[in-house]
């Protein structure tokens, strides 16, 4: 497959956040001199304001495919390609891609300043190692490091569901929220967290697995929403809906939240009536007056919505990984 230019029309872009937003994030994630991370920070403020645009190296990693892409700092894709990833040598794959696109690279574009990696979990943000659920041949792999060598950039790993709040963060349904949740409902079940303008990472690098939320005795919502379908098409959306409204209550109650956006397989494919479902489950089972507005406390403070990022959003999200910490380690001036 070879590479090709990205549609801007995929997904509503924005500018990057103020100088005054800038997020912080825990450290450790990023492979790279502290000199160096500084002078690279200090490009990508200078190139924003002033002169070309910079842009960032994207590879996102998941069971059914791998995708990498050059991403410049406004969020835009120019340059990505994608294949189906393969039951063995998947690094290989992922290493032929990462070429392709490199190689593909328009003279008009600026070279990338910084890699971004998403992947799916569990991993070990220290070690820089993943151990993907559904990617068993990978155990303890060592990919922010492979990335590292291969790109020749400061590289930055984290989780699919933190990469997607990071996206929505950038570019899409929370570009003005400092706290919010990206839930991404697929294969599996996980979420990224902006609390108070930070990025949560967790201790490994795994905070936001919400799929092991319990929702009814015995019931994780990962296991729910990934059953066959046993119940007509209107009742299992119903059904589902009200699960992750469950555990979304949860989370909101506990992180103090004020916008949480649905992404992944199965809001897409199900649409508005999921949302509803999860809507109406969150807004009952959170009693929380802090939540609530109004003399009567009746009005609901928390927004669920459905993502409006396309189809390069795991792209996004992995070059706004790159961006976060390149932003995070700015200097003050």
């Amino acid at each position: 497959m070879f590479a090709v230019m990205a549609s801007n029309s995929e997904a509503k872009r924005g500018l990057a956040p103020s100088e005054g937003s800038v997020p912080r994030a825990r450290g450790g994630e990023t492979v790279t001199g502290g000199k160096g991370r500084r002078d690279q920070a200090r490009r990508l403020r200078v190139a924003v304001t002033f002169g070309p645009v910079p842009t960032f190296l994207a590879i996102d990693v998941a069971n059914d495919r791998l995708t990498a892409g050059i991403v410049d700092a406004k969020g835009e894709v120019a340059v990505r390609d994608r294949v189906a990833t393969p039951l063995r040598d998947v690094w290989p794959a992922v290493h032929r891609l990462v070429h392709r696109v490199l190689a593909a690279k328009p003279d008009d574009v600026e070279s990338p300043i910084a890699c971004g990696v998403s992947c799916e979990g569990p991993m070990d943000l220290q070690a820089g190692t993943v151990t993907p659920l559904h990617l068993p041949i990978w155990e303890n792999f060592e990919l922010r490091e492979r990335a590292r060598d291969l790109s020749g950039l400061p590289t930055t790993l984290a989780t699919s569901g933190v990469a997607r709040v990071v996206a929505e963060r950038w570019v899409g349904a929370a570009q003005h929220s400092a706290n919010v949740m990206a839930v991404l409902v697929s294969d599996g079940v996980e979420a990224g967290i902006i609390s108070n303008g930070r990025l949560l990472r967790g201790g490994h690098g795994n905070l936001g697995q919400i799929g092991h939320v319990i929702v009814e005795p015995d019931t994780a919502i990962e296991r729910e929403t990934d059953r066959p379908l046993r119940r007509t098409p209107n009742a299992l959306v119903e059904r589902t809906g009200a699960l992750i409204g469950r555990a979304v209550a949860s989370a909101v109650a506990v992180f103090d939240l004020r916008l949480v956006v649905l992404a992944g397989a199965v809001p897409h494919a199900l649409g508005a009536p999921l949302v509803d479902a999860a809507r109406r489950e969150l807004e009952a089972r959170s009693k929380l007056t802090h939540l609530r507005t109004g003399s009567d406390k009746l009005r609901y403070k928390v927004q669920l919505v459905q993502s409006r990022l396309g189809t390069e959003a795991p792209l996004v999200g992995a070059a706004g990984l790159a961006r976060w910490e390149l932003a995070r380690t700015a200097p003050v001036a």
